[in-house]
């Protein structure tokens, strides 16, 4: 065995060095951003009834967090009842506007229409509707994240080549063979794409709703904790509302890289 030269020795990264490497550059980022904010808070002695430093946000998470988390989880199912709800409607609402001419000049038009109602001046109709409990909060997550669902589902199942459908059809495929094989698997990315900005539309939804009326969650906390001029306690609430998408995001990232996975690998290749 040829001995190892001292340059390879020299050049090979320590633990150190790969452990730093692995962390995403994002959290550099982030971490250069809260030291500068705690810095400046300290230097021009900003009150911290007007904007208090991180320090003190995450010891509020950490002594009120018997509060946040209970709160935190209320928001959660919010979002994530009401994201399924949404996808339930979009996707099928998408196949049916693809494959029906009746449903594309009928019913598309108005969900595009539709996108121009602010759902913050339609909340409060909700709450009269179905009244205070989680019934109004599920409706305005819907109405807020369905749209990118069956926007981005019917441009990915249109874009199915008519050459693959023609090809499908020569070898004797069933329309529901043709779909499962040809036009869902390229319609898939699509798919995912608008499922990933739904999740941030319905946490986003789902605060909504709690600022109009609850008597839970983290929106109804920010409302509490701004009436008592406890701006520590908004900035934890309004952290963990990040917490939440981030994870929703990261989650759903996961289930596309199963769902899809000659995705993933081409992305990989074209990184490599």
């Amino acid at each position: 065995m040829a001995p190892i030269a001292q340059d390879q020795i020299e050049r090979q990264p320590s633990r150190i060095d790969r452990i730093l490497a692995s962390v995403p550059p994002a959290f550099w980022t982030l971490a250069v951003l809260l030291f500068l904010w705690e810095f400046s808070v300290h230097a021009a002695e900003v009150p911290a009834f007007i904007l208090p430093a991180p320090s003190a946000i995450i010891e509020e998470i950490i002594n009120y967090g018997h509060r946040l988390l209970p709160n935190a989880l209320v928001t959660l199912g919010e979002v994530l009842f009401g994201f399924l709800c949404a996808v339930a409607v979009g996707v099928p609402l998408a196949v049916m506007i693809v494959y029906s001419r009746f449903m594309e000049k009928a019913v598309y038009p108005l969900i595009v229409a539709s996108q121009t109602i602010p759902k913050v001046a339609i909340a409060p109709l909700m709450l009269t509707w179905f009244g205070y409990g989680i019934a109004p909060k599920i409706v305005i997550v819907v109405l807020l994240s369905f749209f990118p669902i069956v926007i981005n589902s019917v441009m990915g199942l249109k874009s199915t080549t008519r050459e693959m459908i023609y090809l499908s059809r020569s070898m004797g495929a069933s329309g529901w063979q043709t779909f499962w094989k040809f036009r869902l698997p390229q319609a898939l990315p699509s798919i995912f794409a608008g499922l990933k900005l739904a999740t941030a539309l319905s946490v986003i939804g789902a605060i909504v709703a709690e600022f109009i009326g609850a008597d839970k969650g983290l929106g109804y906390l920010i409302l509490i904790a701004g009436a008592n001029f406890n701006i520590a306690r908004q900035f934890a609430s309004v952290v963990l509302i990040s917490l939440i998408g981030v994870l929703f995001f990261v989650a759903l990232e996961q289930i596309e890289r199963v769902a899809v996975p000659w995705r993933a690998r081409s992305t990989t290749n074209g990184e490599d």
